[in-house]
């Protein structure tokens, strides 16, 4: 996947994708990072990539001029071009999986009191991480990469890991357990030692429905449950066994 990323400010992009799953999806050619920086294309010699709102207001407003040329120059046939805007609809596991799937991204990183209206024109799509402010898109750009990255075929190593993380199938994930078998009077539940592996399948299924119940409540409205999980949710609200049988 190519991701190529539109920002006024590079140097925030030095670290984050140098180290974890970014840096080794990188070096093993499942991921190509440019950073592009916006005011290489501005044109005169101040390098002007902002200016005052038509009609006033507090702030400045990216140009659309400036940034029409970076686009340009950076989006290539098929790239799909994505705008971190607080206005956008939240990230979700289903839209990075989505996402994932895309062989060529390009991140534009507003900033300021945003961009041009005109340049929505050449969005694709425009997305939030969450509804708060943040002083540019920067940071979350970085949030799309890095859950887009772990989806990326081959990223992890092992598959499974990125499909029984919270959200893969819309449920939070259920607890984890390791050495040392007890810690501070804790012990590790037997039904992890008992080495039935269905068993032990669906104790974590049903701690899933419980805990996203408890935490989570909106994950579930609208789910489509199959049988075994509508029988664990009445188990959970309507009282029942609590071993797995």
């Amino acid at each position: 996947m190519q991701v190529d990323i539109l920002t006024l400010f590079p140097a925030m992009f030095t670290g984050p994708f140098e180290a974890s799953i970014i840096s080794r999806a990188r070096r093993r050619g499942l991921l190509d990072i440019n950073i592009v920086n916006i005011r290489d294309y501005a044109l005169d010699k101040h390098q002007q990539v902002d200016d005052y709102p038509y009609g006033g207001g507090a702030g400045m407003v990216m140009r659309a001029d400036v940034m029409y040329r970076a686009i340009d120059d950076t989006r290539r046939p098929g790239a799909h071009l994505i705008y971190l805007s607080p206005q956008g609809p939240r990230l979700a596991q289903s839209t990075a999986a989505r996402l994932a799937r895309e062989s060529h991204l390009v991140l534009l990183c507003g900033h300021y009191e945003g961009i041009d209206e005109r340049i929505m024109n050449e969005v694709d799509e425009e997305l939030s991480i969450g509804d708060f402010v943040l002083s540019g898109g920067e940071l979350a750009a970085m949030v799309v990469v890095d859950a887009v990255t772990r989806l990326i075929p081959g990223a992890l190593g092992d598959e499974r890991s990125a499909q029984e993380e919270s959200f893969a199938e819309g449920l939070l994930e259920y607890p984890h357990y390791t050495r040392p078998r007890v810690f501070q009077d804790m012990e590790v539940p037997q039904m992890l030692l008992s080495g039935h592996h269905e068993h032990i399948r669906r104790w974590r299924k049903r701690l899933s429905i419980e805990r996203t119940l408890m935490k989570r409540p909106d994950l579930l409205l609208g789910r489509q449950f199959d049988p075994e999980e509508r029988r664990m949710l009445e188990e959970i609200l309507f009282g029942g066994e609590n071993q797995v049988k």
